[in-house]
């Protein structure tokens, strides 16, 4: 593992974890966008580490909840690193913002899924499904601004380093 990626995972994990111990509105918190953007700039080897530890270690301090449902809430932000890959070989805005859609959409579906599943705050059939992900609402519009907020960030920053690194370059190798 190369020094470089040492650094950027370590930081990245601190901001995520520490972003999500701040106070923020409900499921405004930078997870979704630290696993895209993993899976777009990191290698497969070390793309899960980020998202996943920085759950984990806010989880901590958070507390953790029933083990199905945070099943869901990790896999959720595993399967956004793959997203995440598949964007590194598709990357334009348009597929940022797609992916970021997918993300949030995902991570919507799959844990108030769970939460129907193996909760017990609504009837175990279709119309406590629906109900489910009606409540679920408002959280979502929440997650959505949140991922798109946090992924403007990490790739908008990430980007302009690379075309900052690459002038860079440029102008060292004409001199």
């Amino acid at each position: 593992m190369k020094n470089k990626h040492i650094y950027l995972i370590i930081a990245l994990i601190i901001v995520g974890f520490t972003l999500r111990l701040l106070p923020h509105p409900a499921n405004f918190a930078p997870i979704m966008a630290l696993a895209l953007f993993s899976g777009l700039y990191l290698p497969k080897r070390l793309n899960v580490i980020i998202p996943v530890v920085a759950m984990l270690i806010s989880d901590i301090f958070l507390g953790f909840y029933s083990l199905p449902i945070m099943f869901s809430v990790y896999a959720s932000f595993i399967l956004a690193t793959i997203l995440g890959t598949w964007l590194k070989k598709h990357k334009n805005l348009g597929n940022v913002i797609l992916t970021t859609f997918a993300g949030s959409a995902l991570f919507f579906l799959a844990t108030n899924f769970s939460v129907w599943t193996f909760g017990t705050m609504y009837t175990h059939n279709l119309p406590g499904l629906m109900q489910s992900y009606y409540m679920a609402l408002p959280f979502f519009r929440n997650s959505l601004l949140g991922d798109l907020f946090y992924v403007g960030i990490f790739v908008g920053v990430a980007e302009m380093s690379i075309r900052y690194l690459q002038s860079e370059n440029t102008v060292t190798n004409k001199i």
